[in-house]
């Protein structure tokens, strides 16, 4: 009977030859573990797949900087933290393209002789004249400060139509706020 090497012993190998066959080996072992962490977090099959790989080539290197004891634990929790990581980073983007918003449509949005009260019911009043689509993919993205993932689970838009639905309501409500600024100023 062949002896199956444990976690221990395949890292050791590969810290001592630098083999990828090694590497291979831990890959093929807990590549279920992995897309089934990078799932739960993501929530989306495609992010998690890029999630996963994106880790597996990144693992040669974190095998030889990290001091690991218990590889599947330390590995749940690299995976954890890479997930949390995207997800920060999807909320940081959706805030950063509100503000590019709100920065690019201050004039209209602030008007010198308006009042804010004024804006934001002109903003509320654009948001309901979206399509149902668009009007719940930027309320949630943009008010409630959801990622995109949460979006597409919260309203069982594929994570392209969410991406689809928020730059188009984004962009409706641009032309909107523009025509509001337009009726105020007596255009």
């Amino acid at each position: 009977m062949r002896h199956v090497r444990t976690d221990e012993e395949l890292i050791a190998t590969y810290r001592q030859t630098g083999s990828m066959e090694v590497v291979g080996t831990l890959f093929t072992r807990y590549s279920a573990l992995v897309l089934g962490v990078c799932l739960k977090y993501l929530k989306n099959r495609e992010e998690a797949r890029d999630a996963a790989m994106h880790l597996f080539e990144k693992l040669p290197d974190l095998l030889m900087r990290h001091e690991i004891v218990f590889f599947k634990g330390w590995l749940y929790t690299t995976v954890r933290n890479h997930c949390l990581m995207i997800l920060r980073g999807q909320k940081n983007k959706a805030i950063h393209d509100m503000n590019d918003f709100i920065v690019e449509n201050a004039a209209i949005m602030h008007p010198d002789d308006g009042f804010p009260e004024e804006n934001l019911a002109a903003l509320e009043d654009c948001i309901t004249k979206l399509n149902e689509g668009q009007q719940r993919c930027v309320r949630l993205f943009y008010l409630e400060q959801k990622c995109y993932a949460e979006v597409a689970e919260l309203t069982g838009f594929t994570l392209k139509a969410v991406k689809s639905h928020i730059q188009n309501g984004k962009r409706n409500l641009k032309i909107c706020m523009e025509q509001h600024a337009r009726l105020q100023q007596g255009y």
